[in-house]
């Protein structure tokens, strides 16, 4: 009887290297992982230092110019006062409220800003004050206040008019105020360093800040 022939086995599936999972297990490949990691926590450290240091700058450069501004109002015989932000909420016209400073600085106000620029009859004061939260210098003047320094004002205005509103307002008498968000001077006579320093300091720092292109005369 003839021998069966035998088949040989398969070969047995060669392995593929397994992919390594896990810490590095070299010293070298150690240090090479903390070091990526210390330099991603050093990187986000440093962010977080920049933007605290330009909050810190900000914050301090705003009192820096509101002292400046106190201190040359003052020197020029005015008042200089700072009053407490009331309620931004958007009211009617006829609206009645006890804002904390005459003229108002801050609180209730109608929808409807009063359009940038210089006037010969006074604005609704309701309405100003929506000029003063997007930032603005609003200027008004008493009706005994000489027409000399009403002529200066124009000037004044005139040189840098963005975000800048003037008119009359007989009430004020004799006097000139000068506002912004929350800030307001009194003045019985124009004083170029004083305005300057004033405006310089608050303008395009209201509560709802707009675009400088967005203050322009007539907008």
């Amino acid at each position: 009887m003839a021998k069966k022939t035998r088949t040989p086995a398969p070969p047995r599936p060669v392995q593929a290297p397994k992919r390594r999972t896990g810490t590095p297990t070299t010293g070298a490949e150690r240090r090479r992982q903390w070091l990526i990691l210390y330099a991603l926590g050093g990187s986000g450290i440093l962010a977080l230092a920049i933007v605290i240091a330009a909050l810190v700058l900000t914050r301090d450069g705003g009192a820096a110019n509101a002292a400046s501004a106190k201190s040359a109002m003052l020197a020029a015989g005015c008042t200089f006062n700072h009053y407490k932000a009331q309620p931004r909420n958007h009211v009617s016209l006829n609206y009645k409220y006890h804002w904390n400073s005459f003229p108002a600085t801050s609180g209730p106000h109608y929808a409807q800003w009063v359009l940038w620029g210089i006037y010969t009859e006074p604005v609704r004061q309701i309405q100003q004050i929506h000029n003063l939260e997007h930032g603005g210098i609003v200027i008004q003047y008493g009706s005994k206040v000489p027409r000399s320094d009403v002529d200066e004002i124009t000037s004044f205005y005139r040189s840098d008019d963005n975000a800048m509103l003037v008119a009359p307002f007989p009430r004020l008498g004799n006097k000139i105020a000068v506002e912004a968000w929350t800030y307001l001077s009194k003045c019985t006579q124009f004083d170029d360093n004083g305005f300057t320093k004033f405006r310089d300091a608050f303008r395009y720092h209201g509560p709802e800040p707009y675009p400088k292109s967005a203050l322009q005369p007539g907008t």
